[in-house]
């Protein structure tokens, strides 16, 4: 017997779903063709599109999520596969969770009060009689924090994947004389593809946009199309462009979206088929 669902239980999810998601993506679309003065027109984005600054800003946030996302996947891959095999997993997986709980600017304050000249890190190379360095306001201390923070968004999906492997078919492997990179590299990796490209997704798609970060860590060394996006909506108020510019990154993230899960649902319906 089926069960009837309430239609207006749906009503307030389609409410948040348009107000919130459906209308600023339309709002940003809309302004995105209008000048400083409010006329209609193309002009954002063929300046956008032939200027050279905007293309290096461009090539600029897809290098630095890539970096970014690269390095999160390094260190978390490992994290995840050992806390697998650990005991009171549970317990390392909140506290690797836990920094989310803090908010964004704090974080970045407690790391340029780490990085910075007189930070914790200069004052323990004081001590081993090591001369200051300069690590705040650098591309590797923006990456190094910005990895930090990205972090326990690639462990989790990569953990639950690896969680929900079938421990049967990794004793079949061993049974059938694999070695160990061999297992790992056969049969834990691919079946746990569906969680580093969920990982990916959560990680490089945030990079795209960062702002703060880039003020705050890496000194406006880093020009990345979210710090053009706020220049032109809080400084030179020019919404139009910075609306053109948000649409090149919701592109640029459906696009990355459609590359991560295509294809697994390809692979899917061809096993299914079989």
């Amino acid at each position: 017997m089926r069960k009837t669902v309430n239609a207006g239980y749906y009503i307030p999810y389609f409410l948040w779903l348009t107000l919130f998601v459906v209308a600023p993506v339309v709002l940003i679309c809309y302004q995105s063709f209008f000048d400083t003065n409010g006329h209609f027109t193309l002009t954002n984005y063929v300046e956008y599109f032939q200027s050279g600054t905007y293309l290096a800003m461009t090539f600029n946030s897809v290098w630095y999520a890539l970096i970014i996302t690269a390095v999160t996947l390094l260190v978390s891959y490992p994290a995840a596969y050992f806390l697998h095999y650990t005991k009171h997993k549970q317990l390392w997986l909140l506290l690797l969770i836990m920094p989310t709980w803090i908010n964004l600017l704090l974080k970045a304050y407690a790391f340029i009060g780490i990085l910075g000249k007189h930070g914790a890190l200069n004052n323990v190379l004081g001590v081993l009689g090591l001369a200051p360095h300069q690590f705040l306001f650098t591309d590797a201390a923006f990456i190094l924090v910005a990895a930090y923070i990205e972090i326990p968004f690639m462990i989790l999906p990569i953990f639950n994947a690896i969680e929900e492997l079938n421990e049967g078919l990794i004793n079949a492997s061993k049974d059938l004389g694999a070695s160990g990179w061999q297992t790992f590299t056969r049969v834990v990796l691919p079946l746990s593809m569906s969680g580093v490209k969920s990982g990916v997704q959560a990680v490089f798609i945030p990079s795209l946009s960062l702002f703060m970060l880039t003020r705050l860590i890496g000194g406006n060394r880093v020009i990345t199309l979210g710090t053009a996006i706020e220049e032109h909506f809080l400084t030179t108020m020019n919404w139009g462009m910075g609306s053109t510019i948000g649409v090149v990154l919701i592109v640029a993230m459906v696009i990355i979206m459609l590359l991560t899960s295509e294809r697994q649902h390809r692979k899917g319906r061809v096993i299914h088929r079989a």
